[in-house]
């Protein structure tokens, strides 16, 4: 829910506040660098600690983060509540990751993207929130509040619930193993490909309603329908898994995200819901397929794998979005004249123009990823040859 209230509330932050685009992506970012805080400081504290206390940490994080959000009156306040609210949110995946792989050993890669069904679902819910009580007249302060809703609800939930042991130590391997297993060669690539997968993702989609608005659609729908696909996507992904194994599924993902992104940057209007479902489907599988690669084929990582993973990914969304910010910025300033001051429909014509082309430019990152998904799919295929040969 704060991802597409974030990306609808952008617009507003820049006006009310006085800020320019790159500074509404730097508070953006603010949420994920406080998620990989959360996921490298908890995710080795996950066992030690245990689930529930992570998740007790996380509550109060929302609770302050929605609090001070709301209350917000310039850049550094509003800053603050969207990091603290970022570090609640990496305090949930630093817990729940290792809680699905512990609960499900033989099922990881297909119950991780069914867990994260509810991220692009919260988009769906927070979107049609932003869109229902705007046309209300309702702002961004009292969309946000609505956030306390399932804050209590999971906060009652888990209150006194008991949690397992992650699989790790069911499986009595030492916390020594572990880091020792972060360091292999193969996890440390898959953690380099998770800084792009991530950025390919969730950078554009918190730039979307913010950009969209501009090109002559409703952008917060837009997201609406990207994650809606998304959410429908991850439902059903256990056929994927089991037909192209987690390795083909990403090498497929990334060859139509770009493909999505680089429509994205070339239409207008109505057709941009055409392009806006291609980049859904090429998105969808990323970030839980990632998870699940890492935690089938590393399990020895543990708990700090699956921390690690999810906050590189979250560090890198927090540096590309002040780089799409910037790139918007220049595209506006570039088709704007010197002295000139467009407004109206010439400056949402120049807005919609320069937006879409800084989407654009993300495409590049999942071509990188294609390389890199059929380079280690070759690897994992000779590995497995070796034994056959040898036999």
């Amino acid at each position: 829910m704060s991802f597409a209230l974030r990306g609808a509330a952008t617009a507003s932050w820049v006006s009310d506040l006085h800020l320019t685009n790159e500074q509404a992506g730097w508070i953006n970012g603010s949420a994920f660098w406080g998620f990989t805080l959360a996921m490298i400081v908890g995710g080795p504290l996950v066992d030690s600690w245990g689930l529930n206390r992570i998740l007790g940490l996380a509550f109060v994080g929302h609770a302050a983060g929605i609090v001070l959000s709301v209350v917000a009156w310039n850049f550094w306040s509003l800053f603050a509540g969207t990091l603290l609210f970022g570090i609640a949110n990496g305090s949930v995946e630093a817990a729940c990751n290792p809680l699905v792989a512990s609960l499900f050993p033989d099922n990881k890669t297909t119950k991780l993207n069914h867990f994260h069904v509810w991220f692009p679902g919260g988009i769906v819910i927070g979107g049609l929130t932003s869109f229902l009580f705007g046309k209300l007249g309702l702002g961004w302060q009292v969309q946000f509040a609505t956030m306390l809703i399932p804050l209590a609800c999971y906060g009652l939930l888990f209150f006194k619930q008991p949690f397992p042991q992650t699989e790790r130590v069911q499986r009595g391997e030492s916390t020594g193993s572990m880091f020792a297993a972060c360091l292999s060669p193969g996890f440390i690539v898959m953690v380099g490909c998770m800084l792009l997968t991530a950025a390919s993702e969730l950078g554009p989609g918190q730039w979307i309603p913010s950009i969209l608005e501009h090109a002559g659609v409703s952008g917060i729908l837009v997201l609406v329908w990207i994650t809606g696909l998304m959410a429908v996507g991850r439902m059903f992904a256990g056929p994927f898994v089991h037909n192209l194994s987690p390795i083909g599924m990403l090498i497929g993902s990334a060859i139509v995200s770009a493909l999505g992104l680089y429509a994205m940057s070339h239409t207008t209007g109505a057709m941009l819901f055409a392009a806006a479902t291609v980049f859904a489907f090429g998105v969808c599988f990323f970030w839980p397929t990632m998870l699940g690669f890492v935690a089938e084929n590393y399990p020895k990582t543990g708990a700090l794998g699956l921390a690690i993973m999810g906050g590189a990914g979250m560090l890198s969304v927090s540096f590309v979005l002040p780089v799409i910010g910037s790139w918007y910025d220049a595209g506006i300033a570039a088709r704007t004249s010197v002295g000139a001051a467009p407004s109206g429909e010439a400056l949402a014509a120049i807005q919609a123009a320069a937006g879409l082309e800084a989407l654009g430019k993300v495409a590049l990152l999942p071509l990188l990823l294609t390389a890199a998904f059929v380079a280690i799919a070759v690897s994992k295929r000779k590995a497995a040859e070796v034994p056959a040969r040898v036999a």
